[in-house]
């Protein structure tokens, strides 16, 4: 049996997965360690006078301009965050070499000018507007005054008015409609008339993508290629040009119309498959319905089309926050969603809330595989509240406005209907419609894909459920103390939940086909196609500094999803195919329930070594499961890093090496190709590792490293074949 040397360099040793970064190493800065004349000018000056000068004669207050280096950093940073928070903060000012508290200084002082020139552009487009419409009534009153009657020729009486004056009147209200429908939406672009998309390059197809970095929710790292610093994508991207805005705002409002009526309609827009599980779109009437659009679909582009309705546990409110702020959005789709980015926001909305936001944006779509490219899409977002109290929230893409032939996916109009229910609850209606080039699919997932399973909105509607639920058990406070290894502690419940969510989005950002990653195949491995890749992880407190070796396979299991997610997580089974574990019992020490499936849970476990000489290691995981897939992830932590996150501690600071699987349905199933059935149908398995092979980050690979990793994920492959296969049952 393959067992792995823990304990020399450049090996598998668990606890080196996940080094501890002791408290003491964190920076921390007093506020008493500034002083309290601190302030940022225009001019991004900074400084105060010494509290230590005890000389009563009055001194001149020293200002600290920042370096030209400074600036510029800090104001790239600011176009793609201007809020930064506590972590990223402390990032900057560490690169930079100022205080966090300089660095906060410095971006609430330009926001507060943004602002500002922000709301002086937008008065003086007001006033432009309001001269243009007082010129409008004069010429209008002046029809008036000399209207005449058609019949005779005389002047028309009072309270009559002729055919023309009738027709201008309708008109002028059209027009003052359209206006202040415009205007909600962004009031500084105002009257702009309707254009025909369908005749804007509609032979070319959309632009290829470099996308940017969303931090995610609730100050956890960035996900995406900044995982590991490579962030120069965000800076290559640029947002639309003053010319595009009108045609911009005007698509978005026609977008927004098509979603309400594809979320809306019946047949014979969308047909019910023969076996009454789904739903399908009729393309020939989806034309005739809404024939002004994006242009006809690209030469050799396949439609992709769903719509799936669900009740989920949160109020409409706080669902439109997370859509329509990237880094929330980021995060509770990390399943789905790889890399995201705000280029532009076109309107903030009205009345306080998005009512009316729009704003410019890219993402990159994922599956958890090496074997299926991600989608990049360029589009705008779009967010109304209608008369009923229903809100919406449309994506359509924008690739016609600066078409490549390299693109490979586009999104026609999509997104979903939020209605508010009683006691906090919400029905989402999610339209997903796409057209894209599929022929970089693997056989091994061209059925789940062709199905529409695998970028559909049933599982975009089943992720969002399944995140509800787990949100609303990191908000209880009722928690039952009668189980053992429940975590009651409301505030370690959290800073566990908090680093597992970091875990969960650190390994679905390294285990797809992602532009942002470079995967080495290796042949006559013993398992199929093993993928690997190497990274540098260097000045990052939630990860081992050194070089990092990740290795990743999909392959096709016999079996139910079901059955493979529970052997998988089930810590009695572990020692079947855990390596790593080196035979020992694995006992759960702790755990957070997240949801009505039991299976949806954050795990502590000890793993309790049989040979007496190593020290007892814990593993933190997470295992997750709604109707479209699975997930179970787990990564060796430090025992004394964990009590302080246990107590309510600060998790960022945790190393973590996330290694685990994804299960999804092989979509041959013939009743919905859900994870609960218990029919013939098989999975599809993705095992991948995340190996620290050396804690030098300037070091070289070895190949002896590199035969080890392959070696351990060939005998996790071939351990999880025979436990589950069907003679084994």
């Amino acid at each position: 049996m393959f067992q792995p040397n823990l304990m020399e360099p450049g090996s598998l040793h668990p606890l080196e997965m996940g080094q501890n970064t002791s408290e003491s190493d964190v920076p921390r800065i007093r506020e008493d360690e500034f002083d309290s004349a601190t302030k940022s000018g225009s001019e991004n000056h900074e400084g105060g006078a010494s509290g230590e000068d005890q000389d009563p004669r009055p001194k001149k207050k020293r200002y600290h301009r920042h370096t030209q280096h400074q600036i510029q950093e800090m104001e790239a940073f600011f176009k793609e965050c201007p809020h930064p928070d506590d972590k990223q903060r402390k990032e900057l000012s560490r690169e930079l070499g100022l205080e966090p508290l300089q660095v906060k200084f410095w971006f609430q002082n330009k926001r507060t000018q943004m602002k500002t020139q922000h709301e002086r552009h937008e008065n003086t487009q007001l006033r432009a507007e309001n001269e243009k419409l007082r010129a409008d009534n004069m010429r209008y009153r002046e029809a008036l005054s000399n209207a005449s009657c058609p019949n005779c020729g005389g002047p028309t009486a009072i309270g009559e008015m002729s055919f023309d004056e009738h027709h201008l009147r309708l008109e002028n209200a059209r027009l003052r409609e359209e206006i202040d429908r415009i205007s909600a939406i962004a009031a500084k672009y105002v009257g702009k008339p309707v254009v025909n998309y369908s005749n804007i390059s509609p032979s070319l197809p959309p632009r290829p993508l470099e996308l940017g970095v969303g931090a995610a929710f609730g100050g956890q790292p960035g996900i995406g290629v900044d995982m590991y610093g490579a962030g120069d994508l965000l800076r290559s991207i640029s947002g639309p040009t003053e010319a595009d805005k009108p045609i911009i705002i005007e698509l978005a409002v026609a977008a927004m119309e098509e979603l309400i009526g594809m979320a809306q309609m019946g047949e014979p827009l969308w047909l019910t498959t023969l076996d009454g599980t789904s739903t399908m779109l009729n393309e020939d009437e989806y034309i005739r319905s809404f024939p002004r659009g994006i242009g006809p679909k690209p030469t050799g582009f396949k439609c992709e089309a769903s719509r799936e309705t669900a009740v989920v546990i949160m109020n409409h409110v706080n669902l439109v926050e997370i859509l329509m702020d990237v880094n929330q959005w980021s995060t509770v789709f990390s399943g789905i969603v790889s890399r995201a980015m705000t280029l532009e926001v076109l309107s903030t909305g009205v009345a306080g809330n998005y009512n009316g936001a729009l704003q410019v944006m890219t993402a990159e779509l994922q599956l958890p595989t090496p074997l299926v490219p991600t989608r990049e899409s360029y589009f705008v977002r779009y967010c109304k509240q209608h008369a009923d109290g229903t809100w919406a929230v449309v994506d359509v893409s924008l690739d016609n406005l600066r078409p490549s032939p390299s693109a490979r996916c586009r999104r026609r109009p999509s997104g979903c209907l939020i209605q508010e229910m009683p006691n906090g609850y919400s029905k989402v209606t999610w339209v997903e419609h796409v057209e894209v080039d599929d022929r970089g699919v693997h056989n091994l997932y061209k059925q789940l894909v062709s199905s529409g399973h695998a970028f559909g909105a049933k599982r975009w509607v089943a992720t969002l459920d399944r995140q509800c639920e787990r949100l609303a058990s990191a908000m209880a406070t009722n928690i039952p103390t009668v189980d053992v290894g429940v975590i009651t502690n409301q505030e370690g419940r959290k800073s566990m939940m908090k680093l597992a969510e970091r875990m969960v989005i650190s390994f679905c950002a390294g285990v797809s086909a992602s532009t942002a990653h470079t995967w080495t195949t290796l042949s006559g491995t013993g398992a199929d196609d093993v993928r690997v890749m190497t990274r540098k992880s260097v000045d990052d407190p939630g990860r081992p500094p050194g070089i990092v070796l990740s290795a990743a396979t999909s392959f096709w299991l016999p079996v139910p999803p079901k059955r493979v997610f529970d052997f998988l997580r089930d810590e009695n089974s572990r020692n079947e195919w855990d390596i790593l574990s080196n035979g020992g019992v694995v006992q759960e020490m702790a755990h957070i329930a997240n949801g009505r499936d039991t299976g949806n849970c954050v795990s502590l476990l000890r793993v309790n070594s049989a040979n007496s000489s190593q020290s007892n290691m814990l593993i933190l995981q997470e295992s997750c499961t709604d109707t479209t897939g699975c997930f179970v992830i787990y990564a060796p932590v430090d025992i004394v890093a964990m009590n302080v996150v246990l107590n309510g501690g600060d998790p960022d600071y945790v190393a973590l090496l996330p290694s685990g699987f994804a299960i999804l349905p092989d979509g041959t199933t013939t009743h919905g190709s859900g994870i609960g059935e218990t029919g013939p149908s098989g999975s599809l398995l993705t095992v991948a590792f995340q190996i620290l092979v050396d804690s030098v980050p300037t070091a070289k690979l070895s190949l002896g490293s590199v035969a080890t990793v392959n070696n351990l994920i060939a005998c996790t492959v071939e351990r999880i074949k025979a436990s589950l296969s069907p003679e084994s049952a």
